[in-house]
């Protein structure tokens, strides 16, 4: 065991390779057949003693770095001096569960000729938003007074998506004489062609290419030039709400936000693996985008619409401190989803009493293959452990122990780790794996029994993994919805973006929620602001279109909106530093409150929900 590496890799290194098979979670990025993983490492000064080491380096911005590397040697990786801490990749998952005029999108977006001669800008986005009333007024007030910075449409701005990848046939991605909007895509799934530079899996299709293979004739002679593709079509849909042009619909009706920006995408993945993608692939994206807007010498908004649940959700993993750091290169901004665990039931919070035991019941479901169960507390708490089974069988006492422990309780094997803080954090965290000795872990409702000693600061908290990881009402009985913001939307430096219903104008209640305290220490709240993310209309692959609902849906507005402040800053000279934190704060407070909320921001929408015509600096 290493206090240089996270709980969770140093469980997976104690762990047989048996249980590691078994796990869903122990397993991510362990390559069985060369015996490798693939790892997250912040470092400081050289990187050629971890080269020496490493199957392959892949560099990032700030210090940090995702390696290839044999089992054997990362006892000697952790060694070296140069290697502040390491980590592990984690699956992340969709946040899948109309917006522009509801947002104050349509007014930025009028005056211009862009779209279909005469057409009333105002009365022609067909999402379900467009029978609220509320924004009429603000509408007409806007389109009155800020016709001097109006039309915003994205020009000269790059957006990014980190994603399922693009169809890029899809007319919403083309211009009007038909070559692609896109500036550059890299699929890192396909490995027939050169990855970008400096990076090692992949192929990057320039748009150059993109616009040869959409000249030829026929799906199959185009995919054989760029033979990307967006399977599930989530990439897609995000892309068109973000910047879709709407040129796949009548008039425009299903534009996005940016119709004029120029995208960059990354289609997340390993060539071969239809498992979900992991946080390492979302690092290389993120990294790539910014560095390609660095060389094209243009702002950038990027999207993700991805998250996981896996860690304290205080800011202090390596992918919440690497987007941290990497969101201060450039001139960008970064938007990321609060996740879709409002109600799920996948957590569950306390407080410690001395000489009182805490139960936690969690129902498992039939047919469950695996589970992990993540217990955060205060280093400074004393906290032993005992589960036990549907069938009341024990595991006795657990107390506080180096190294991993396994025990048996019914036909359930549990391997439980206390873990160490670490050095970005005073937390400690107990992990604990259930592995069926048959087939399937033992249904029902188990019971976690906290047995406390030397009791201080008294906060507890558990997290499952994400829903869909898990079989539907596999869940705690007495859930906590607050702290469901998936990771990295906990990161301080992005944008977080819950979901409201456009049409009733509420919260959606799926929507990730923030704590009843700040992040991070630093008076950090989140989420910052929500957007429609119930039934969106955007561009589904193949063509024409379909409604999507999650908080996957409900980032790309604010994205897109970020990428119109910055054109209006930036490219059209208002604001030469409007990006970052300053998107952020002319964005929060453009946000509109709604009716029914006692206090603003609170951790359903943060400061309210999305107005980009009023985030925009009054002359």
């Amino acid at each position: 065991m290493s206090q240089k590496i996270e709980n969770q890799l140093n469980l997976a290194l104690d762990a047989t390779e048996a249980e590691r098979q078994r796990s869903r979670s122990l397993n991510v990025g362990y390559d069985e057949e060369e015996n490798e993983w693939e790892l997250i490492l912040k470092y400081s000064g050289s990187l050629e003693p971890v080269r020496e080491l490493a199957v392959y380096v892949t560099e990032l911005t700030g210090g940090y770095v995702i390696i290839q590397i044999k089992e054997s040697r990362i006892e000697e990786l952790a060694a070296l001096p140069e290697v502040e801490f390491i980590e592990k990749p984690k699956n992340l998952y969709f946040q899948v569960e109309n917006g522009r005029r509801v947002s104050c999108i349509d007014e930025v977006q009028a005056a211009s000729s862009f779209f279909s001669a005469g057409q009333d800008i105002g009365k022609e986005s067909g999402e379900a938003g467009d029978g609220a009333d509320m924004s009429q007024g603000m509408e007409q007030e806007n389109k009155e007074t800020r016709t001097d910075i109006f039309p915003l449409l994205g020009k000269g701005v790059l957006l990014g998506i980190v994603d399922s990848g693009i169809d890029y046939e899809n007319p919403d991605f083309r211009n009007a004489d038909g070559t692609t909007r896109i500036a550059a895509l890299w699929d890192q799934t396909v490995e027939t062609g050169l990855p970008p530079a400096g990076y090692n899996v992949g192929t990057e299709f320039t748009s150059q290419q993109i616009n040869a293979a959409l000249q030829t004739a026929g799906h199959e002679e185009r995919f054989r030039l760029v033979p990307s593709r967006d399977i599930s079509g989530h990439g897609t849909a995000v892309a068109g709400i973000a910047a879709g042009n709407g040129r796949g619909s009548q008039g425009g009706r299903y534009r996005g936000v940016a119709p004029e920006a120029e995208l960059l995408i990354v289609k997340m993945g390993i060539p071969g693996e239809y498992g979900f993608p992991r946080t390492t692939q979302l690092m290389r994206g993120v990294d790539y985008i910014i560095r390609k807007a660095e060389e094209l010498k243009k702002p950038v908004a990027v999207n993700i619409s991805f998250g996981n649940t896996y860690g304290s959700h205080d800011g202090t993993s390596l992918l919440e401190r690497y987007l941290n750091t990497v969101s201060e290169r450039w001139k960008n901004v970064i938007c990321v989803g609060s996740g879709n665990e409002g109600t799920t039931a996948g957590h569950a919070a306390g407080e410690l009493e001395s000489r009182m035991t805490t139960e936690v019941q969690l129902a498992v479901q039939e047919r469950e293959v695996s589970l992990n169960l993540q217990i955060w507390k205060s280093y400074v708490d004393e906290v032993a452990i005992m589960l036990i089974d549907p069938s009341g069988n024990a595991s006795g006492r657990i107390d506080e122990r180096t190294g991993i422990q396994r025990i048996t309780v019914g036909e359930t094997e549990l391997l439980i780790y206390y873990g160490e803080p670490k050095p970005y954090s005073v937390r400690q965290e107990i992990y604990i794996t259930f592995l069926p000795e048959s087939n399937f872990i033992t249904p029902g409702v188990w019971t976690i029994r906290l047995v406390p000693g030397k009791i201080v600061d008294k906060s507890w908290q558990m997290w499952l993994p994400a829903q869909s990881a898990l079989n539907v009402g596999t869940a705690f009985l007495k859930p906590d919805s607050a702290t469901t913001l998936t990771i990295p939307s906990t990161a301080s430096l992005v944008i977080t973006v819950a979901a409201y219903d456009a049409l009733t104008f509420s919260y959606a209640d799926f929507s990730g929620r923030g704590p009843a305290q700040m992040y991070e220490g630093g008076g950090v709240p989140k989420p910052d602001l929500a957007a429609p993310g119930v039934r969106v209309t955007a561009p589904a692959t193949g063509g024409g279109y379909a409604e999507f609902t999650g908080t996957s849906f409900a980032t790309p507005f604010v994205t897109g909106s970020a990428a119109l402040l910055m054109e209006w800053g930036i490219v059209k000279g208002q604001d030469l530093y409007l990006y970052g934190e300053k998107v952020k704060a002319y964005l929060r407070r453009g946000a509109r409150e709604l009716p029914g909320y006692g206090r603003w921001p609170n951790g359903e929408m943060g400061y309210g929900i999305l107005c980009t015509a009023q985030s925009i600096p009054q002359e």
